[in-house]
């Protein structure tokens, strides 16, 4: 006996609707292709806290890192309103208080459910380095209270310390190549390594101490001035010193001190102040860095008062003193004071912006020159290098300073979090899955109602 029309009717539906079924499975498992979803951004915190000023940058990357080293971007910079954190030596406290300020900003920006998870880290220079060697408790102090503070944020506080001389140099090579896109940078939808021969170098004045650092043309010789890194799956080999008391701040008080102890009077004529200039300067204060080797006058409580006469060779006369020139005698690769280094190669980039500026108009004069003499007398530049020297305080709308390199170098301990995955299909094979969809829906659908409604012959 054969089948009625509403069995084959049915049947035919049914059939229908697995043929559709099993093409829009066919479809999904076979045309379907991998994609990764865009990754978290993680944040990173860096508090600079310098000789005359205290600075914070928040850092952004991908939670997915080019070769364990973050692709960082600057979110955000802000300046502590006060001076640097080693002159709170009466009042450790205010050291920590001053950096609240800032520290609200960052934790506005940076999501909350990601605050747990931002490493935080204060790191002081040339400043704290001459406190700790003038009085080791009261840095101690001024780094407790500021952990303090730190500490009791939402954020992950990795710590406060005073960054050696050395890592300071090296991390401002780092900052400045990755801004300038010289050791890694996006081309053709990827990110590649450039052409080596194209690294730049870092020189930076603070107020206590001065950098040099660079890739040299030759080996380094003296391995207490090299440092290593691998950042982006290559390694390099950085030159870096960090001469302590050659900042500029220190180096102008080594200059009134020299010029004190040549006319021992309280009347001190001054060759880089402008002529007629006249100013008054408590005597105690200049004796009281560390910088300061010479013989302390007998009355410290009287004041200088200091007369400018606006001769600019008797300044630099007076500048090249506070140089120790001739222990470099006899030696190839030395720049002053008998330290090692090999012969500058490359283009090089120095922080050019100074905080408060206006009160150090009187003494442009003195630190042009000394510039001047520290760059073609002690690192050694002449008039063909002398071109390739920038002086800038930001590049690629980035900050130029050790932190951002510290960053860099941080992010490579965070272990890369591998992104996450999903099925996609292309726009035709997307189409053709959807209108085998409703036909196996529209079958179905008939073979319910087939045998609902369908009555018997």
């Amino acid at each position: 006996m054969g089948l009625s029309w509403k069995e084959r009717v049915f049947m035919a539906l049914l059939g229908a609707a697995t043929i559709s079924g099993l093409t829009v499975l066919i479809l999904i498992l076979v045309q379907a292709t991998y994609v990764l979803l865009p990754a978290d951004n993680k944040f990173g915190i860096v508090f600079d806290a310098g000789s005359s000023h205290t600075s914070l940058f928040v850092y952004q990357w991908p939670a997915d890192k080019e070769n364990n080293t973050g692709v960082v971007s600057q979110a955000l910079a802000c300046q502590v309103e006060g001076s640097g954190i080693s002159s709170y030596t009466s009042d450790p406290a205010q050291a920590g208080e001053s950096l609240k300020g800032c520290l609200k900003e960052a934790l506005a920006l940076i999501p909350k459910a990601q605050h747990q998870e931002t490493p935080t880290f204060l790191g002081a220079t040339a400043g704290m380095r001459l406190l700790s060697q003038k009085n080791s408790s009261q840095a101690r102090d001024i780094l407790a209270a500021v952990s303090r503070v730190l500490g009791q944020s939402t954020l992950d506080f990795w710590g406060a310390e005073i960054l050696a001389g050395k890592d300071e140099g090296a991390f401002a090579w780092v900052t400045i190549n990755y801004i300038l896109g010289m050791l890694i940078k996006y081309s053709s939808g990827e990110w590649i390594q450039p052409a080596e021969g194209t690294l730049v170098g870092a020189l930076d004045m603070g107020g206590a101490s001065t950098q040099i650092s660079f890739v040299p043309g030759v080996p380094i010789l003296d391995q207490s001035t090299q440092v290593t890194f691998r950042l982006y799956g290559a390694n390099y080999s950085v030159y870096t010193h960090s001469y302590l008391c050659y900042g500029r701040d220190q180096v102008l008080n080594r200059l009134l001190v020299g010029l004190v102890q040549r006319s021992p009077q309280a009347l001190v004529h001054h060759p880089c102040y402008h002529s007629g200039y006249q100013t008054t300067v408590p005597l105690a204060s200049l004796y009281e860095s560390p910088c300061i080797h010479t013989m302390v006058p007998m009355n410290l409580t009287q004041n200088l008062t200091v007369l400018g006469t606006g001769n600019p060779e008797a300044c630099v006369a007076v500048i090249q003193e506070l140089f120790n020139f001739s222990s470099c005698k006899g030696q190839r690769d030395c720049a002053f004071d008998g330290i090692y280094q090999p012969p500058v190669q490359g283009q090089f980039y120095v922080e050019a912006s100074y905080p408060g500026q206006e009160r150090w108009l009187q003494d442009y004069c003195a630190s042009g020159l000394y510039i001047l003499t520290l760059l073609l007398q002690g690192y050694g530049f002449s008039e063909d290098t002398w071109p390739n020297i920038k002086f800038q305080k930001q590049a690629g709308d980035m900050d130029i300073g050790w932190t951002l390199g510290y960053m860099l170098n941080l992010t490579g301990m965070i272990p890369a979090e591998a992104p996450a995955q999903w099925r996609a299909q292309s726009y035709g094979i997307w189409v053709a899955a959807v209108v085998f969809v409703v036909l196996t829906l529209v079958a179905i659908l008939g073979a319910v109602a087939v045998q609902l409604f369908w009555r018997q012959d």
